[in-house]
C-alpha cells in the first residue's frame, strides 16, 4: 500500500517550496527498492494564489490533508495568523497519526496547530524573533537546517526544505535511496553546518547621536589587535561598567558579543574573498590561532573554516 504524502498549499505560497516536496516525493523512482510514495497537492477549495506566479489549481482539497500519511506544509504566514481551516486540517491529521513536516515559515502554522509546544523546532532565521514572541513554549533553534522530532519535523529557510526531504527519504528507505534522489537533483545528500552560516550576525547598531559610533568604527579597524572590553572602555573614556551599560543600550548586545560577531564576519569575508590560509585568516580576524578560529566557527556557525570556504568562496575570483 502506498505511503501518501500531501503538501498543503496556502495563499501566497512560495512555489519553490512545494516544488521541493513534489520533486522528492512526487516522481516515480522504480530504481529505488521500496519506493512507494503517492504525492498530491491540496489547498482550500483546490485553488490558491501563488507568490508572484498566478493561481494554482490543486488535485485535492483539505480532506486529503487529514487522510495523508505524511503532510508537508511548505510555507506559512509569519506576520499574521494562518487560515484556520488549514490549521485545523493539519492538527486533525496529526491527531490521527500523520507525520507532519514544515519547510521554512511553515513552522508558524505547525505552532498555531499546537504541534510544537515543548518541542525543538526551527524556521527561517529572519523570522526567528517573531516566532519566539508568538510561540514562547516552542524551543526554537534558528541555527540548524532542520529538526527531527519524530512525528513532527521542521526545516529552516527555503533550500533547507531539500535537506529535510532527503532526511525523510533516508529515514524511510535508507541512505542509498537518499543518495540516489540527491544525485538526480544535483544536490549534496547531506550538508555540513547549519543555518547560522547564513544569518546576518551583526546586530544593527541603534546608535544615538551622542552614542558610541566612533568607538565601533575605531574597533572595526583594529580587529587584529588584542581588543578587550577594557580597551574599548578606555578608548571611550568610560569605566568598564558604564561602557558596558551604554554599549548594550546603543547596540542591543554586549561588547564581548559584538567583538566576536565582528571578528567572525571578518573571517567569513576573508575566507570568501582571499586565498589566505586559515592561520592568516585567524590572525587577521583577531582570533590569534587557527585552533581558536575553528572552535568559534564550530560553536557559533556549526561548521569549519574550510567547509565554509568551500561553500562560499568567490568563484569569480577562483576562476579568474
Amino acid at each position: 500500500m502506498s505511503h501518501t504524502v500531501t503538501a498543503v498549499v496556502i495563499d501566497d505560497a512560495n512555489p519553490f517550496e512545494f516544488a521541493v516536496a513534489a520533486e522528492v516525493f512526487g516522481i516515480d523512482r522504480p530504481e529505488i527498492p521500496g519506493w512507494d510514495y503517492a504525492f498530491t497537492l491540496a489547498a482550500p477549495g483546490r485553488r490558491v494564489r501563488l507568490a508572484g506566479a498566478g493561481v494554482l489549481h490543486t488535485g485535492a482539497d483539505l480532506d486529503a490533508v487529514v487522510g495523508a500519511d505524511t503532510v508537508v506544509v511548505p510555507s506559512g504566514e509569519a506576520g499574521r495568523a494562518n487560515d484556520p481551516d488549514v490549521v485545523a486540517a493539519v492538527a486533525a491529521a496529526h491527531a490521527r497519526g500523520s507525520r507532519i513536516i514544515s519547510f521554512c515559515t511553515g513552522a508558524f502554522l505547525l505552532a498555531e496547530a499546537g504541534l510544537l509546544d515543548g518541542r525543538r523546532a526551527t524556521t527561517h532565521w529572519k523570522h526567528s524573533e517573531e516566532f519566539r514572541r508568538r510561540f514562547p513554549r516552542v524551543r526554537l533553534d534558528p541555527n540548524v537546517l532542520f529538526v527531527d522530532e519524530g512525528d513532527v519535523m521542521t526545516s529552516a529557510g527555503t533550500a533547507a526544505g531539500i535537506d529535510l526531504a532527503l532526511h525523510v527519504v533516508r529515514h524511510d528507505l535508507g541512505a542509498e535511496a537518499a543518495r540516489v534522489v540527491a544525485r538526480r537533483m544535483v544536490v549534496p545528500p547531506h550538508r555540513d553546518g547549519g543555518q547560522a552560516q547564513f544569518i546576518d550576525g551583526a546586530p544593527e547598531a541603534r546608535i544615538r547621536p551622542d552614542g558610541l559610533a566612533g568607538v565601533l568604527e575605531w574597533a572595526q579597524g583594529r580587529l587584529d589587535d588584542d581588543l578587550t572590553v577594557a580597551t574599548l572602555a578606555a578608548h571611550a573614556n568610560m569605566s568598564e561598567r558604564t561602557f558596558a551599560r551604554r554599549f548594550k543600550e546603543a547596540t542591543g548586545t554586549t561588547p564581548f558579543r559584538w567583538l566576536l560577531t565582528q571578528r567572525l564576519q571578518r573571517a567569513q569575508e576573508l575566507l570568501e574573498t582571499s586565498d589566505l590560509d586559515v592561520d592568516h585568516v585567524a590572525f587577521r580576524a583577531g582570533f590569534g590561532t587557527a585552533a581558536n578560529l575553528r572552535e568559534h566557527f564550530r560553536r557559533e556557525l556549526r561548521t569549519t573554516p574550510s567547509a565554509y570556504r568551500r561553500c562560499f568562496a568567490d568563484t569569480r575570483r577562483a576562476t579568474a
